[in-house]
């Protein structure tokens, strides 16, 4: 399929922590599938390679960058240098989050900050970075990685977390609005319970198992399964293609329908 045909994607957060298929890998990989120039940046220049790996390997065409997303300099490099080998920035993609454990009461300062940095400073600077470019272009998409803890209590102790993703979602729907008369569009996709590698090494502190921890997070979903990194890799290939040109500022969920529960918690 030909759907990021002509277009240039920039997916940050496109490594992936460990074997497997990441959001942020299969992102990258999918948009490239569908004929898009990616470039993948990830704060391990390695992982960053690794998936460019994968897609120069399938016939397609992208650049590997390093940088960390809660730096603007870093940031800005990524973009000019990207602007320099293919002449134009058509999708944002942003997919780096960390979460840190701690309710309002025990969390410390210095998590909070960090987590706010990671999690939401960086799509502030990389909108800051990006969107002139789409401007000067009179087009662009922005896909913005949140989760389901924007919206709902999860069962895990980082308020942090919950606090960084619902934040992300409002200021997502304020780029939509501020910029849709310029032909800019910018999406929230809300993953739910996930079966990839972030997650394995993020959360399974709560559980006695591996085995124990996807039992317990398969049971959560509606579909009895956890989603993976394609499901959600394919859901923003759709937002940043053509085939969305009149969606802006919404929060997709991908969960196997866990939004329309009515449970108050998804439990650990």
């Amino acid at each position: 399929m030909d759907r990021m045909n002509g277009k240039v994607v920039l997916v940050f957060g496109a490594g992936s922590v460990g074997p497997g298929w990441g959001n942020g890998k299969a992102a990258a990989v999918a948009y490239a599938r569908e004929g898009g120039k990616v470039v993948c940046v990830d704060v391990d220049p390695e992982a960053a390679q690794n998936t460019l790996g994968v897609i120069e390997a399938e016939g397609g065409e992208g650049l590997a960058l390093a940088a960390d997303v809660t730096m603007a300099e870093q940031i800005d490099a990524v973009v000019q240098r990207t602007v320099e080998r293919f002449g134009r920035i058509d999708v944002l993609h942003n997919n780096v989050g960390i979460n840190a454990p701690g309710g309002a009461a025990e969390a410390t300062e210095e998590s909070w900050r960090r987590v706010m940095d990671v999690n939401l400073t960086s799509a502030f600077l990389t909108c800051k970075a990006v969107l002139p470019v789409m401007e000067r272009q009179g087009s662009g998409a922005i896909v913005n990685i949140s989760s389901l803890a924007a919206i709902r209590w999860t069962g895990y102790p980082y308020v942090s977390y919950y606090a960084s993703k619902a934040a992300l979602n409002h200021f997502t729907r304020a780029i939509a609005i501020e910029f849709a008369a310029k032909g800019i569009r910018a999406n929230t996709i809300m993953p739910g319970v996930m079966d990839t590698p972030h997650i394995q090494k993020q959360i399974s502190g709560y559980y006695g198992s591996a085995e124990e921890m996807k039992a317990k997070r398969d049971a959560l979903s509606p579909m009895k399964r956890q989603g993976d990194g394609w499901d959600i890799a394919w859901a923003s290939v759709f937002l940043a293609s053509d085939e969305a040109k009149y969606i802006t500022g919404v929060e997709l969920p991908v969960d196997g329908g866990l939004h329309a529960t009515v449970s108050g918690s998804l439990g650990v």
